[in-house]
Parts: structure tokens; sequence; C-alpha cells
């Protein structure tokens, strides 16, 4: 059980390259098959903490590599929906920079602070996290964007903006911060409880 969670965050690590191939190789057929696999890779991310917690073995170590796995699979499933509907993502361009421009932030301000990356998995980024799964169901299963790409955009930019300000608000670096306001209490000396389901 202590080495499932590495084989959680391998299969989703695993799982972008696949993604992109049948992408690229297989184009809208393989539309179906693609967004099973994102929800087969949000059911890992999900398991992978909870399971970690349970038995014991949630580290620095394990929670930066689930962070960075769970960029490198959402960007796959991005490159993939440009690959399939090119001109859906173009015209929603702005929506796409802001989102990217918000998460490079974060990375450069914890960089600049801590001399490492971000690693809150705040409540709101999994909130955005489950809001890019249906946004992703549109572009990729319907050709769509509309109030999904919207809304994700919109709760992508809050998020984003709740991790620079738990960066900003630790007095040193942390990895599992729920919100600001909890940085904000962890900065006034106040402990944080934990739980399994959360972090």
């Amino acid at each position: 059980m202590k080495k499932l969670p590495y084989l959680l965050i391998a299969t989703r690590f695993i799982l972008a390259p696949v993604i992109l191939l049948l992408a690229f190789l297989k184009g809208m057929e393989s539309g179906f098959l693609i967004v099973s696999l994102m929800y087969f890779g949000l059911l890992t991310d999900i398991f992978d903490g909870i399971i970690a917690r349970k038995v014991g073995v949630s580290s620095e170590k394990l929670r930066r590599m689930d962070s960075q796995t769970d960029l490198v699979f959402w960007l796959s499933l991005g490159f993939a929906a440009y690959l399939l509907s090119p001109e859906l993502i173009k015209n929603e361009w702005r929506g796409v920079l802001l989102i990217i421009i918000m998460e490079a932030l974060c990375y450069i301000v914890s960089i600049w602070k801590f001399g490492k990356e971000t690693c809150t998995h705040a409540f709101l980024s999994k909130m955005w996290g489950l809001s890019l799964l249906i946004a992703f169901t549109y572009l990729i299963g319907f050709q769509q964007t509309g109030w999904a790409f919207y809304l994700t955009v919109g709760l992508g930019f809050v998020s984003h903006i709740d991790v620079i300000l738990i960066i900003l608000l630790l007095p040193k670096w942390q990895y599992d911060v729920p919100s600001s306001y909890h940085a904000w209490r962890i900065r006034n000396g106040k402990e944080r409880k934990k739980t399994v389901f959360f972090n």
C-alpha cells in the first residue's frame, strides 16, 4: 500500500504522452478515449493523496511529484484539445493566455520567495481541477467551449490569486495549505488540523 500513491502518480504521468499521441495520431476518433483517460487520471489524483495520508507516506517529495505530474497531465489535455479543435482554442486565446500567465506567476513568486515551486494543493485549486474536467469534457468530447470554459477561466484566475496569497503569507515553504486564510493563520502561529481526505 505504501507504494500505491507513487504508482498512481506514475500512471497519471504516463497518461500524458498517451493522450497526446492519441490526439496526434487518431484525431477526433480518439475523443471519447481521451475523455475516459482524463477521468481515470483524475481518480488517480484524488486517491494518491488520500492513500498516502492514510498509510503515512505523505511527504514533501511525494506531494511535489504529485503537483508536477498534475501540471504535465493537464497540459497534455490542453495540447490535445488544441490538436483536436484548434479553431476553438484560437477563438478563446485570451482566456487560455490568462491561465498560462497566472500559472507562471505562481511558479515565479514561489521560486523567488522560497527557491522551489509551489505545492499548496489548495481547496480552490482542487475546485479548479474539477472545472477543468468539465471544460475539457466539453472541449474534447463535444467540441464546445461556452459556460464550462468561462467557468474554468474565472475559477482558475481566482484559485491562482489564492495560491499567490498563500505563498506571500507563508513564513516558510510548506505543502498542502488549504487556502490563503490558513496561510494567514500559520503566519500567526496557529496550528492547522490535517485530515485524511483533504490534506
